[in-house]
């Protein structure tokens, strides 16, 4: 097994930062310093989890709306079941997106934590 040169890493790792910079320099993003929440010091910004949290509490607020539409379909005080019925499918849309999300970090944390040292 070949050993691994911790500058040559160090090296091509700020490579492809700058290569990342450039890129959204011309793409016109403005932010070159922040890549995929992560800065050009290599820190998490801290941005995944609260784009994390912020993504449950959308699907939360979508599922509530949607069981508080069918409650008050059910009870009468609305007949527009077109609306019911597209609220309901936009909160099982929301959740089973929420759900293939875990599973997919679930999964890469599986492997990362199965990888040989």
């Amino acid at each position: 097994m070949s050993t691994i040169d911790q500058n040559r890493l160090l090296q091509m790792r700020s490579s492809i930062l700058s290569q990342n910079s450039a890129l959204q320099k011309a793409a016109g993003t403005g932010d070159a310093g922040v890549i995929a929440g992560v800065d050009a010091k290599g820190a998490a910004s801290g941005d995944f989890g609260k784009t994390m949290v912020d993504a449950l509490q959308a699907v939360n607020a979508q599922q509530s709306k949607a069981g508080a539409l069918s409650s008050a379909y059910e009870r009468g005080d609305t007949n527009d079941i077109v609306q019911v019925m597209v609220e309901r499918q936009k909160a099982s849309v929301g959740f089973e997106a929420t759900l293939q999300v875990r599973n997919k970090l679930l999964t890469a944390y599986r492997d990362i934590m199965n990888m040989p040292v």
